[in-house]
C-alpha cells in the first residue's frame, strides 16, 4: 500500500496555496478561489458558497487521488492537478448555473491559474512527499478508447470551440461547422490520444491514466488549431493576438479533455480488462468499437450539414418607419443600408460630482444637435443612467423622461437618429466612503455612475479599486447581486426597460435601445459575463417586445472587450429575437491594457474589426461599435484614428465616438486644465474651448448614411470618396453626406437622379439605384 504522506502533503500544499492567493490577490482575478471582502449571505443562494462548498472540496478530492495514482512523477502530478482545478472549476460553475455545457466550458476560464498552481504544488510535493517508487507499466490498446473519445467529441462540443479564436478554416467538432471539420478534428483527436495514452499509461494506471492522457490529448489539438489559425488568421500583424488566440484554444482542448476524458480512461480500462488473457475477444472489441464509431459517424453525417436551426423570432416585423436588421447588416423600412455615425452623449448620465463646486456633466441644448449635424453624424448614442431613471424602485422619474425625450426631439429635428444607452461605470456612483480600509494593491476610488442606491447590493465589500474603475470588490460583488437576480435586481432592470421602451415605441428615429453599457464580470466570469449575461439580455428584450417597441436592441459583450479587444459573450442562441446588434466598444491599442503595460498590442487596430464582425455572424447579427477613441500625444491620437477610419469603412460600419463634450467635474475627465471631449471646456474660465479640429475632421468624413440595397465597398477621406453597391430592387434610397463648402464633382455609374444639396457644414447627395452602381466624389 503506498504511503499517505505525498497526498497529505499536496493537499496541505493546496489548502495554504488556496488562503495565501485569497488574501493577497485582492481581485480574484489571479487566485483559485477569491475572497472580496464582502460579508457572506447565505440566503441569497448557492453562488455565495459555490467557490468554498464546491470548488475547494472538489479540488482537494481531486488532488488526493492524482497525488496517490500519478504523484510518482512530477509531470504526470502537474497534469493531475491540472485536471483537479479545472473539474473543480467545472463542479463550480454546474453549483450556480445547473447548466452543463455552460459549467463544461468555465472550466477553460482557469488554466492560467491551474497550471502555476498545479506546478508549485506538484514541485513542493514532490521536494516534501517522501521516496519515490517509478514503475513502468504496460500502455495497453490505444485505439478503441481514443476512436471513442474522438467520436464524443461532436456529440458533446456543447459551447467549446466558439468564439473569436476560431478563425474560418479551424478546424473543429462542431457538425456546424461542416463534416470535413469534424472529421478533421476527430483524426487530429484520435491520433493525439493515442500517442497520450502510449505515454502516460505507462506511468499512471487505471482510469486517471486515461483520462490525464485525454487531457493532454484536447491541449495537443488545441495546439494545432492554433498553429493552423495563425496561418489562416494573419498571425504576424505586429500584435500578440496568436498568443492569445493559442491560449483559447488550448485551454478548450484542455477543458474538453478534462471534462469528457473520462471515457478514454473507462474505456482504457474496459479494453484492457476484455483483452487481457483472452485475446480471442479482441476481434469482437474491434467490431464493436467500428460499429460504434460508424453509427456515430453516420449520425454525425446527417446532421453536420445543418448544424443547428437558427432561431425563429415570434415578435411582429418593425413598422415601415423604423430601422431594422436585414442580412447582416441596419437597414431603413425601404431595404436601403444604413451606416449610423455619430458620437456618446453624455449630458444627462447622472455622474458622482468629485468637485461640489463645478457640475459633473455640461448642459444639453438644441445646439448640441445643431452642432452634430454639422459634422454629418447621422446618430448619438444618448448616454442614459438607471440612478436618474428610476430613483424610486417602480416609477420612472417624469422629470427625467422628459429630458431625455427633448434630447430624442432636438436629434429628429436635424435628422439623427437616437440609440437609448443604459450606461454605468464601475456599477454605480458610490465613491469610497470615509474610514475605509484598502486592500494592499487597491486605493480609494473616486464614484462614478449607473444604477439606483436600492439596486447596488455590495455585501460591504469595500469600494477600493485595482488598477481603475472596473476593479474594485464592491463593483464586483454589485455585478455578481445583479447577474444572479439578488431581491430581484435583474428583472428590475429588464422591468425598466419595458417602461423605457414603451415610451419611444412609436418613434422610428429611435433607432434602438442598448441595454447595459460594458457590463462588468462580476466575481465568476464566464458564468456572468456569459451565462447569465445572456439571460439578462433575453429578460429585457422580451420586456421591450412585450412593450410594442419594435426598435433594433444593442448587446455588448463585458467590458473585458473594452480592456483586451476580444471577450467571450453570451451563447449563440441566448435570444429568438432576430432584430439585434451587436455592439462591442472597439477601443483596440487605446484604452486596451496593452496600453497601460507598455507592451505590443493584445489585438490590432485593424484585427479587432475581424473579430468583432466574426463574433456578429455567429450571431447572426450587423456589427456596430457602440464607443471608441484616442487620446494623449495629438499626433500619435491622428494617426490611430485614421488608422480606424479607414478600417471602418473598408468593413462598412457605423460607430459612435467617446465623447461629444465632457465637463471638468467629471469623474472620467480627471482633474486636468481641460474637459478632454471634442467639444473642449476650459476647467479655469468654464468656458468653451476651441473643438478638436483634427479628429473632427476625420470623423466627418464623407460617408453614404444611406444606400439602395447593400453596399459592396467604400473608401472616404475628407470630402473625396468612393463607393459601390448595388441594389436587387429599384430604390431612391441613397444618401450621402460630404463634408465642406466646395460644390463636390460626382461621378457615378449606376445611378440616376442624382442632386446635390447645400446643408450646414457640407452638402448632400442623393440618387436612385437599380442594380450594381459606383460613385466617387471630390471637392
Amino acid at each position: 500500500m503506498k504511503s499517505v504522506r505525498r497526498p497529505v502533503v499536496a493537499l496541505l500544499t493546496s489548502l495554504v496555496l488556496t488562503l495565501i492567493q485569497a488574501a493577497a490577490d485582492p481581485t480574484g482575478l489571479l487566485a483559485l478561489v477569491g475572497w472580496s471582502g464582502a460579508r457572506p449571505s447565505f440566503s441569497v443562494g448557492a453562488w455565495q458558497l459555490a467557490p468554498y462548498l464546491a470548488f475547494i472540496p472538489v479540488m482537494l478530492v481531486l488532488t488526493w487521488w492524482a497525488t496517490l495514482r500519478a504523484g510518482d512523477r512530477f509531470w504526470t502530478l502537474t497534469v493531475g492537478i491540472i485536471l483537479a482545478v479545472l473539474l473543480a472549476q467545472a463542479a463550480t460553475a454546474l453549483v450556480m448555473t445547473w447548466n452543463p455545457a455552460a459549467a463544461a466550458w468555465a472550466a477553460g476560464f482557469v488554466v492560467a491559474k491551474a497550471v502555476p498552481a498545479a506546478l508549485i504544488i506538484s514541485g513542493i510535493t514532490r521536494w516534501l512527499g517522501g521516496p519515490t517508487i517509478r514503475l513502468t507499466l504496460s500502455p495497453g490498446s490505444a485505439w478503441p478508447p481514443a476512436v471513442l473519445f474522438a467520436a464524443a467529441a461532436p456529440l458533446m462540443a456543447g459551447l467549446w470551440w466558439t468564439g473569436a479564436a476560431y478563425a474560418p478554416g479551424i478546424p473543429t467538432a462542431r457538425p456546424a461547422n461542416g463534416i470535413a471539420s469534424v472529421l478533421i478534428t476527430m483524426v487530429l483527436i484520435v491520433a493525439a490520444t493515442m500517442v497520450s495514452l502510449q505515454w502516460m499509461r505507462q506511468r499512471v494506471p487505471g482510469v486517471l491514466g486515461g483520462w490525464l492522457a485525454a487531457m493532454i490529448a484536447g491541449g495537443s489539438v488545441g495546439l494545432a488549431q492554433a498553429v493552423v489559425g495563425f496561418f489562416f488568421d494573419n498571425g504576424v500583424s505586429g500584435d500578440l493576438w496568436p498568443l492569445m488566440a493559442a491560449y483559447i484554444t488550448v485551454a478548450d482542448g484542455l477543458a474538453f479533455g478534462a471534462c469528457v476524458g473520462w471515457i478514454v480512461g473507462i474505456g482504457a480500462v474496459l479494453t484492457d480488462q476484455l483483452t487481457t488473457g483472452s485475446g480471442k475477444r479482441t476481434p469482437r472489441l474491434l467490431v464493436a468499437s467500428t460499429a460504434l464509431f460508424s453509427l456515430l459517424t453516420a449520425s454525425l453525417v446527417s446532421g453536420a450539414g445543418a448544424g443547428v436551426a437558427p432561431a425563429v423570432a415570434d415578435e411582429a416585423p418593425a413598422p415601415a418607419a423604423f430601422l431594422r436588421t436585414k442580412n447582416g447588416f441596419i437597414a431603413d423600412g425601404n431595404g436601403n443600408q444604413v451606416l449610423l455615425r455619430g458620437v456618446n452623449v453624455n449630458q444627462l448620465v447622472d455622474f458622482y460630482q468629485p468637485r461640489p463646486e463645478i457640475p459633473p456633466t455640461r448642459p444639453l441644448t438644441k445646439n448640441d444637435f445643431a452642432g452634430m449635424a454639422k459634422k454629418g453624424f447621422n446618430m448619438v448614442r444618448l448616454n442614459i443612467s438607471w440612478s436618474a431613471l428610476e430613483p424610486e424602485r417602480g416609477t420612472l422619474d417624469p422629470g427625467y423622461l422628459a429630458r431625455i425625450s427633448d434630447a430624442v426631439r432636438w436629434a429628429k429635428e436635424y435628422g439623427i437618429y437616437t440609440v437609448l444607452d443604459m450606461h454605468q461605470d464601475g456599477w454605480w456612483k458610490g465613491a469610497t466612503s470615509e474610514g475605509t480600509t484598502c486592500r494592499p494593491g487597491t486605493e480609494p476610488m473616486l464614484g462614478y455612475d449607473g444604477a439606483p442606491a436600492w439596486a447596488t447590493i455590495t455585501d460591504d465589500a469595500p469600494r477600493c479599486q485595482f488598477t481603475g474603475r472596473d476593479i474594485s470588490a464592491a463593483g464586483n460583488r454589485a455585478f455578481q447581486n445583479f447577474y444572479f437576480n439578488t431581491d430581484g435586481v435583474r428583472t428590475a432592470l429588464a422591468q425598466t426597460w419595458g417602461k423605457l421602451a414603451a415610451e419611444y415605441r412609436n418613434e422610428p428615429m429611435v433607432a434602438g435601445f442598448d441595454l447595459l453599457n460594458e457590463p462588468g464580470f462580476g466575481e465568476t466570469a464566464p458564468v456572468t459575463t456569459s451565462h447569465l449575461l445572456g439571460q439578462f439580455y433575453d429578460e429585457a428584450i422580451t420586456e421591450i417586445r412585450n412593450s410594442g417597441a419594435r426598435q433594433i436592441v444593442f448587446f455588448e459583450p463585458s467590458i473585458f472587450w473594452s480592456g483586451l479587444g476580444f471577450d467571450t459573450g453570451p451563447a449563440a442562441d441566448f435570444t429568438k429575437d432576430k432584430n439585434i446588434v451587436f455592439s462591442p466598444h472597439l477601443y483596440a491599442e487605446s484604452i486596451t491594457m496593452d496600453r497601460d503595460l507598455g507592451i505590443p498590442p493584445i489585438v490590432s487596430l485593424e484585427r479587432q474589426f475581424r473579430l468583432a464582425q466574426r463574433v456578429a455572424a455567429a450571431y447572426d447579427a450587423p456589427l456596430w461599435s457602440g464607443e471608441y477613441g484616442y487620446w494623449g500625444e495629438e499626433k500619435d491620437t491622428l494617426s490611430r484614428l485614421t488608422r480606424y477610419a479607414k478600417a471602418e469603412d473598408e468593413n462598412l460600419l457605423g460607430s459612435a465616438y467617446w465623447v461629444w463634450k465632457q465637463a471638468c467635474s467629471n469623474p472620467q475627465n480627471g482633474i486636468g486644465p481641460v474637459g478632454d471631449a471634442l467639444m473642449m471646456q476650459d476647467c479655469v474660465t468654464g468656458g468653451d474651448l476651441p473643438p478638436k479640429s483634427g479628429p473632427l475632421e476625420i470623423l466627418s468624413r464623407a460617408y453614404p448614411q444611406s444606400a439602395p440595397g447593400r453596399l459592396i465597398s467604400l473608401e472616404a477621406e475628407g470630402p473625396a470618396l468612393t463607393l459601390t453597391g448595388i441594389a436587387d430592387v429599384h430604390g431612391c434610397g441613397l444618401r450621402i453626406w460630404i463634408p465642406g463648402k466646395a460644390k463636390p464633382n460626382v461621378m457615378a455609374a449606376g445611378l440616376t437622379s442624382l442632386k446635390r444639396v447645400q446643408v450646414p457644414g457640407g452638402w448632400t447627395v442623393t440618387g436612385c439605384a437599380d442594380g450594381e452602381y459606383t460613385l466617387s466624389s471630390g471637392s
